[in-house]
């Protein structure tokens, strides 16, 4: 799947809310912490690929 590309647009307890920014569009996905690398922040960019998600 992917590839995407997403900036964290919010944290919320154990869930960081993520914005696509690849496209146009302003889709919000929500997606457990645990999923992610420990170092993200709010506007940290990440890349999502086969299941992964990398800090850019």
């Amino acid at each position: 799947m992917g590839p995407y590309e997403y900036i964290v647009a919010r944290i919320d307890g154990d869930y960081a809310v993520l914005q696509r920014t690849d496209i146009d569009t302003h889709d919000e996905i929500l997606v457990a912490r645990a999923l992610l690398p420990e170092e993200i922040d709010i506007g940290t960019a990440l890349h999502y690929e086969m299941f992964s998600y990398t800090v850019i």
